[in-house]
């Protein structure tokens, strides 16, 4: 997630007996009867075993070229490469899109799942670029491996969306969310229009999380609200990052936006620590922006339950 700064570019912008077996319970056993479409009640399970392997490989990427995955270093090339790699064995259609910040190149990458009706898009996507000073593992390794392994999961399955499906990896967004408004800035009306609803994935495993839905399209919000009551977890409206992350772009277009999200610097209260456990008075993470932000710096309940829930938006939405 992006850091507030003057020279940001765009500012306004079934039931478990226990914390196991809430992990083991898959998604589609999860939510409540009535949450969703017929659709949405068949979202697979993310395996957080999946998720955690591309953890730790963009770990791997940010060890073997200076430490971190930001834009303009080589790791974050390496980054699109891995994930490219993967979608592209998996059956998706790729592309990556160039633009250049700070007198660098940055990518972003787009994949685009065959099928589904063209004028109606459902969009995931998540940052991809690390800040300089570490290897970005929940800012955003978290997001990007999350939705990464949602798009897996939609091409085992060989899903049949009557929507068409879209995800995306985004670049420079440290940087002011540079590589989602440059996306956004050259797509025609026309496509905009197409995009049923974006959902942003950023920061989805914070060691000491929370559960924070964007309070933006009703029908999103609804359906990971209902996702997380069906889980019996609590949520809370995300004010922190808002206006922070990709989602801007999208929505300073008109598009509808939704996305999750479990907290920076922002330090948990005692209340919300009796809500969801943890530590009261510690930021939701502490290494945001930080050399510590590594694999060691995951909250794998939380990895766990909001990968499923995007899975579990994807299918709904996209029914």
């Amino acid at each position: 997630m992006t850091t507030p700064t003057t020279t940001r570019t765009t500012p306004a912008l079934a039931i478990a007996a226990g914390l196991l077996a809430t992990l083991l319970v898959p998604a589609a056993q999860a939510v409540p009867a009535d949450a969703g479409t017929a659709a949405a009640a068949v979202a697979p399970d993310i395996p957080v075993a999946n998720v955690k392997a591309h953890l730790n490989q963009f770990s791997t990427i940010a060890a073997n070229n200076g430490g971190n995955r930001a834009h303009g270093r080589p790791g974050y090339k390496a980054s699109i490469d891995y994930v490219k790699g993967k979608l592209d064995a998996a059956g998706f259609t790729t592309s990556v899109q160039q633009f250049t910040s700070n007198g660098a190149t940055g990518y972003n990458l787009i994949a685009d799942w065959p099928g589904g009706d063209p004028n109606r898009v459902v969009f995931a996507g998540a940052h991809l670029d690390s800040v300089t000073s570490g290897a970005g593992i929940n800012d955003n390794g978290s997001g990007s491996a999350g939705i990464l392994e949602t798009a897996l999961a939609v091409s085992r399955a060989q899903y049949k969306p009557a929507k068409h499906l879209r995800f995306a990896w985004w670049g420079a967004e440290e940087l002011g969310i540079v590589g989602s408004k440059h996306y956004v800035a050259n797509l025609p009306r026309t496509e905009r229009s197409k995009i049923a609803g974006y959902l942003n994935f950023d920061m989805i495993g914070s060691p000491n999380p929370g559960y924070f839905v964007y309070d933006d399209d009703p029908t999103i919000e609804k359906t990971f609200k209902d996702y997380f009551a069906g889980l019996g977890v609590p949520t809370e409206i995300e004010t922190e990052g808002d206006g922070r992350s990709d989602h801007a772009s999208f929505k300073n277009a008109g598009i509808p936006v939704g996305g999750l999200f479990t907290g920076a610097s922002t330090r948990k209260t005692a209340a919300q620590a009796r809500k969801w456990g943890g530590t009261s008075g510690q930021a939701f993470d502490r290494c945001y922006h930080s050399s510590c932000d590594t694999t060691a710096n995951i909250n794998e309940t939380a990895l766990n339950r909001n990968s499923d829930a995007a899975a579990y938006a994807v299918w709904a939405l996209s029914s």
